[in-house]
């Protein structure tokens, strides 16, 4: 797995982190490692210039009950965590949904239930309904929304982000290469935009710190 964070305005806002990572086997079992390479590590929030604010993506994927999901309709009006990466990486992916999980659990249910996160898979070929919810749930984000559908589509979506997401790649020793950027994009309830990035430096205390502002609309 190879994990890169983009992002035209979230780049002339803040140097962002570069890890690269080992492929992952065909079976997901295979051993990986992960280099950071350098860039912005304070896990704080990179807010974004007034006129820079991300939309939310046009993208209709299956949830993990199979069902449609319409991001931008079942989002509206609600405060939201978006991410895109997959269930076999090694290192990024689960670290941000596990630090995402822990402090979301320390919100009120009343919080709660207004947050989204939102995970959408870069491997649609392997990750499944079924396997999305098992991991996601493994993560601590039984509340997670899981969604997967054409490889096309969820590119095509995280480009509008700026967000880089690369073809599954299947090497010469049967392992597989899945390239995709670690930024989760918070969107404010308000105006159902994309205001703050986080990174793969932010801890589950920092989100912690967090999310009850965002739940609010509130910069962090």
């Amino acid at each position: 797995m190879r994990t890169t964070i983009l992002g035209t305005a979230v780049v002339a806002t803040a140097a962002l982190t570069l890890t690269a990572c080992g492929g992952s086997g065909g079976d997901g079992d295979k051993a990986a490692t992960a280099e950071v390479k350098g860039g912005q590590q304070s896990g704080k929030a990179i807010s974004l210039d007034k006129g820079k604010e991300k939309a939310k993506p046009d993208l209709v994927l299956t949830d993990t009950d199979g069902k449609k999901y319409d991001l931008i309709e079942e989002t509206k009006g609600r405060p939201t965590l978006l991410f895109f990466g997959y269930t076999h990486c090694p290192d990024v992916c689960p670290l941000s949904m596990s630090n995402l999980g822990i402090a979301e659990k320390k919100l009120s249910a009343a919080e709660r239930k207004k947050l989204r996160v939102v995970f959408v898979t870069t491997d649609p070929e392997r990750d499944k309904p079924k396997r999305i919810r098992s991991w996601l749930n493994a993560q601590g984000g039984n509340d997670f929304v899981g969604l997967t559908g054409s490889f096309d589509t969820i590119q095509a979506a995280a480009r509008t982000l700026g967000i880089y997401v690369d073809k599954p790649k299947k090497e010469k020793d049967g392992s597989i290469t899945v390239g995709h950027g670690a930024e989760v994009v918070g969107y404010a309830p308000q105006d159902d935009k994309g205001h703050w990035i986080y990174t793969t430096g932010t801890t589950a205390e920092q989100y912690a710190k967090d999310l009850p502002k965002i739940v609010k609309g509130q910069n962090p």
